[in-house]
């Protein structure tokens, strides 16, 4: 994609990509809200718990999606074949992911005290199709056809908050709300399938799949660990802080994700460039300016507009983070531009590169009895992200080069 009308059809579909995340992000938030609303506290803490399970398990999906776009990327003409594999991966990964998490039901029945064990089971059904639709996003994400992943990302959205409320408002408890979440899981699935439809099945054989699948668990890590270094802080809180404090600073948090997620969209346009061989380290350099842009004007917006900030993370109840609700959307910004060299380090296959976010949780971890307060702790996990930050980007630049990462099974007959 090269020249006026290439640029012209890149922003086009980033902007389209921008308004389907926004509405996904939207949609979730919506559910969140109205599950809050619709439940008591207990029940809603229920709900809220397993969600949170669901978005680890999820973290599979992302892999299968990463996976699916970098080689189809990588290696545009073995695409009939990658897809193939690709899909068949979703596939067998969803079903293993279900099974295990259909056996450990009991167990998350137990740890979260839940009264049935009916809504870790619907946990485990929605497992599959999450799985399934990473891979059908990564095939449409590598070959850049921004469109039909848009309505992906709105089918998965709208799917939750329709019919994740109707269970709600049918059954009105935990199990009601993982009903609906569960069988909206099966909606961007059926879009996808739609989408694809006409793609010609080619033969898959074995070794490939499970050659797919080991990228896939690489890839998952990769993610699982910048999951894990986003989120641990507020865990954090709950330990070091009293419990109005912990309160206090989870609401920051709320402008902290806002932030992260307000850019998404640019590391889904960009990671195609960046795992195919031409213009990878541009296409680098250009989203962490656009990220950083982003973020710079979040965040002095956040300064600027203190009150209508604290307004958004929760109201006057948590008008003493005032003063630093600035730092959050800093430390939001700091996030983004971590995730997109974390989708560097897929792109390029650079599995060491890992242990730098790895590193930045245990120093975090090991901060903790030095954060006694807000500030204390929000200078922490600004610390390390900057050096997190810094550690990748030295990484990611020694192993950068215009050769794209190969595609095992694909390189050595097609490439």
């Amino acid at each position: 994609m090269t020249g006026g009308g290439g640029l012209r059809r890149l922003l086009k579909g980033g902007a389209g990509v921008a308004v389907a995340m926004a509405v996904l992000n939207v949609t979730t938030y919506g559910f969140t809200i109205l599950a809050a609303r619709l439940l008591g506290p207990a029940e809603y803490s229920a709900v809220a718990a397993l969600m949170g399970l669901l978005l680890v398990i999820n973290v599979v999906s992302l892999g299968l999606q990463a996976t699916g776009a970098r080689q189809v990327a990588a290696a545009p003409e073995a695409r009939e074949e990658i897809e193939a594999r690709i899909l068949r991966a979703g596939r067998r990964s969803g079903l293993v992911l279900a099974l295990v998490c259909l056996l450990l039901a009991p167990v998350v029945t137990l740890v979260l005290d839940l009264s049935s064990p009916l809504p870790a089971l619907l946990v485990a059904l929605a497992a599959a199709p999450l799985s399934l639709m990473g891979a059908q996003a990564g095939v449409l994400q590598g070959e850049e056809h921004w469109g039909p992943l848009s309505a992906i990302y709105v089918a998965a959205g709208t799917g939750r908050l329709v019919l994740g409320g109707l269970g709600l408002l049918l059954l009105g408890d935990a199990t009601g709300a993982m009903a609906g979440v569960a069988v909206g899981a099966v909606v961007p699935v059926l879009v996808g399938s739609w989408v694809l439809r006409r793609r010609r099945s080619a033969p898959v054989a074995r070794s490939s799949t499970r050659m797919i699948l080991r990228e896939v668990a690489h890839n998952s890590h990769a993610l699982l660990a910048f999951f894990a270094l986003s989120n641990v802080d507020v865990v954090l809180a709950r330990v070091v802080l009293d419990a109005e404090n912990a309160g206090l600073y989870a609401g920051g948090l709320i402008l902290t994700k806002a932030v992260l997620f307000l850019p998404q969209f640019v590391v889904v346009i960009a990671f195609p460039r960046m795992a195919s061989g031409a213009d990878r380290s541009r296409a680098t350099r250009l989203s962490l300016l656009a990220t950083a842009l982003i973020g710079a004007v979040a965040t002095a917006g956040a300064a600027v507009l203190s009150g209508l900030a604290v307004v958004f993370v929760g109201g006057s109840a948590y008008r003493d983070i005032e003063p630093l609700i600035w730092v959050f959307a800093a430390v939001g910004t700091l996030l983004a531009m971590i995730q997109i060299l974390v989708y560097q380090v897929v792109a390029d296959q650079h599995r060491r590169a890992v242990l730098v976010v790895w590193a930045g949780l245990v120093a975090l971890l090991a901060a903790t009895p030095l954060a006694a307060t807000e500030p204390r702790l929000l200078l922490a996990v600004a610390v390390v992200d900057v050096l997190v930050l810094a550690g990748l980007l030295a990484a990611t630049r020694s192993r950068r080069s215009d050769s794209p990462a190969p595609v095992p099974g694909v390189a050595e007959t097609s490439r």
